[in-house]
């Protein structure tokens, strides 16, 4: 270039460049923090003061002599709300350019933590109850969290090789419904064998509406989106067809479920161990499969060429590897998660099977999923989390919340996961990257 040319160039003069880097530094972790500032002032300023001066408590372990925490309802709120403006104020100063963004991200998340019993107390301050057990509140949320922690390691599976798949809804309630009607009509809904044979059944009818799915968006290339609707419309119609014509008829529409089970001496640790060591079979398989989601796919040559094929499909044909058997091979692995999912509604649940008794499931769970950014562990803790706001909605709807005169309706309660979904997802957004080759059909060059 030209000593003309180069003089042409508009000059920038430190002050302006400093201003650019300031302009440039105010991003998403600013935003929420300006969203933490006005959030916590309004905890602080606005709703502490107005809650009730009587004392409320939190009871840690069951009846009759549990581990209480009593606090005052103000105070703790607006502590709660400076913790926020706290979080805000470090993620603005000074505009992220002196504070690592590394920083940033566990002071919002440590904040974010806070909301949990900021919730819980306030449920609590607009009720006329003076104690809620936090323990059990823990318990219910694991035990909701199940379907949830099934479903998104369905969509894992089959995300991470490159196929999209929103029909887990679909494949876990077709297998709830023909899992329990198997064992309803060979069983009459008794016997622990014949219980886990249903349970199988179940597993099994998730894999085959998982070779569907592959099957469609695989060999045949359909558009996965369309596909995966396709298999939700299909096992809606399926199995209300199957309950209305079979089980109903048959006369057992109700039966036994799984046993609560308990791990030997952890089981019997004070406050955790009853939580954390006490479940249902399904619900502890669904922590070993996350275990071994883990394991294989980041941990195993095959688990590699699972990922090769979601991120650059024709990149792992190049070096051997069969990208459309292994998409296929992992598909069916997630619709075996996900049968076991279904399993869980209709056998672990409650003994039974209702039309549309997943509730949407599947479609938090691929929240949950993005919310983890497609990792084992991070849609592990999502589903935990929107298995707490479902067990949050069932004990306010319990304890009869209400604000002056007015009480809010249940509607409200069955309402919320899915608004905390949305919220969430919202913020996910954006930093979440999913598989490069997610959601393209893939042709064999050969």
């Amino acid at each position: 270039m030209s000593d003309l040319a180069i003089s042409s160039l508009p000059s920038v003069s430190p002050d302006e460049s400093s201003d650019t880097r300031v302009r440039l530094a105010f991003g998403r972790p600013q935003v929420l923090g300006l969203v933490f500032v006005v959030i916590g002032a309004l905890i602080a300023f606005a709703i502490a003061p107005n809650l009730i001066d009587e004392q409320r408590t939190f009871a840690f372990e069951p009846p009759p002599d549990p581990l209480t925490f009593s606090f005052q309802p103000q105070t703790f709120v607006a502590v709660i709300g400076w913790i926020w403006i706290a979080a805000g104020v470090l993620s603005l100063a000074p505009l992220g350019i002196t504070v690592p963004r590394r920083f940033t991200t566990i002071v919002q998340s440590v904040a974010g933590l806070t909301a949990l019993p900021l919730v819980v107390a306030l449920g609590l301050a607009l009720s006329s109850s003076p104690m809620t057990n936090v323990t059990n509140l823990l318990d219910e949320s694991l035990f909701l969290a199940t379907p949830f922690i099934l479903g998104s390691m369905t969509g894992l599976w089959c995300e991470r090789s490159g196929i999209v798949n929103i029909g887990i809804e679909g494949q876990m309630l077709a297998a709830a419904g023909i899992g329990y009607m198997s064992y309803a009509v060979i069983a009459e809904a008794s016997g622990t064998t014949w219980l886990w044979l249903g349970i199988l059944i179940a597993v099994l009818a998730g894999g085959v509406t998982a070779l569907l799915h592959a099957l469609l968006t695989v060999t045949f290339q359909i558009n996965q989106i369309v596909s995966g609707v396709v298999i939700n419309l299909l096992a809606l119609g399926l199995t209300g067809f199957l309950r209305s014509q079979v089980i109903v008829p048959s006369g057992f529409s109700s039966g036994q479920s799984t046993s609560d089970i308990a791990i030997p001496q952890l089981s019997h640790i004070p406050i955790v161990g009853p939580t954390l060591f006490t479940g249902r079979p399904i619900g502890f398989m669904a922590y070993g499969i996350v275990f071994l989601t883990w394991l294989v796919l980041y941990r195993t040559p095959w688990g590699l060429r699972v990922r090769a094929c979601g991120e650059h499909p024709h990149a792992a044909e190049t070096v051997g590897i069969n990208v459309v058997k292994m998409r296929y091979q992992a598909v069916v692995v997630g619709g075996l998660i996900a049968g076991l999912g279904g399993a869980w509604f209709s056998m672990e649940s409650q003994s039974g099977f209702e039309d549309n008794m997943t509730n949407s499931a599947g479609f938090i769970a691929l929240a949950a999923l993005i919310i983890g950014k497609w990792n084992p562990w991070g849609a592990l803790a999502a589903s935990i989390l929107f298995g707490f706001t479902r067990a949050l909605g069932s004990r306010l709807q319990f304890l009869k919340v209400s604000i002056g005169d007015f009480g809010i309706p249940s509607e409200f309660f069955q309402a919320l996961p899915f608004m905390v979904t949305l919220v969430v997802v919202a913020g996910a957004l954006g930093r979440a990257i999913a598989p490069a080759a997610e959601g393209q059909p893939y042709r064999p060059s050969k």
